[in-house]
């Protein structure tokens, strides 16, 4: 009885431990980390994105458009949270929560010219300061949005 108790104990510590999940966004490593997508070194982690799988696992993406493409792909299937870094505040945030403005003119990484923004009002202002961009949602990001070809 006691060997069942035991076995039975080891079990539940076992399955629960499988279920727990490290969903938190990790630090960019800028010596190691490699965008999944375009193979670059993530030099501007101020622009970086990572997925996160149902295992743990996760990649890394030099610039949003990087990602989106990963996520459009079958390989996402098991991506549990995707983070973008947030222009406004400098934190992760997940990417189907983000505000996002399109310019050709912006700056990105790989030359997307889509940023992402935790609130929506800093978006308003940098759109004021930065020169006119296209309010663009997540869904249109997956689905219909020109991402055009990306420079190195």
């Amino acid at each position: 009885m006691k060997r069942k108790v035991i076995l039975l104990f080891m079990m539940v510590l076992v399955l629960t431990g499988c279920g727990n999940a490290n969903l938190t966004a990790r630090e960019i490593q800028l010596e190691t980390d490699i965008c999944e997508i375009c193979n670059m070194a993530i030099s501007h982690p101020d622009y970086a994105a990572q997925a996160i799988f149902n295992n743990n696992d996760y990649q890394v993406f030099d610039d949003l458009g990087c990602l989106m493409d990963f996520l459009k792909s079958d390989s996402a299937n098991d991506v549990t949270i995707a983070y973008i870094f947030s222009e406004d505040t400098g934190q992760w945030i997940d990417v189907k929560e983000a505000h996002y403005v399109y310019n050709a003119d912006y700056w990105t990484p790989m030359n997307y010219g889509v940023l992402a923004f935790e609130q929506e009002q800093a978006l308003t202002d940098y759109v004021h300061e930065n020169g006119d961009g296209q309010l663009v949602s997540y869904d249109a990001l997956l689905t219909d949005f020109k991402w055009g070809v990306h420079t190195h």
